[in-house]
């Protein structure tokens, strides 16, 4: 699964450590998902969206493997 994390971030000036606080999760969790390593639940991918007032599906996409 794609994802526009960082771009985001990089919106907001945010580090990565900044979007974990708000999410309440770990920094590494914050790049990993980044780096697509982990593919975040839904309330962590709804709570990612809120943070930067987008719709999950702007931030999150799925990939021809993913299915």
């Amino acid at each position: 699964m794609k994802n526009t994390i960082k771009v985001e971030r990089a919106k907001k000036d945010y580090t990565q450590a900044d979007l974990a606080e708000k999410v309440g999760v770990s920094r590494q969790t914050i790049n990993s998902i980044e780096k697509g390593k982990f593919v975040p639940s839904t309330l962590l991918s709804l709570k990612i969206a809120a943070v930067f007032e987008e719709r999950v599906d702007n931030i999150f996409t799925l990939e021809e493997g993913d299915w």
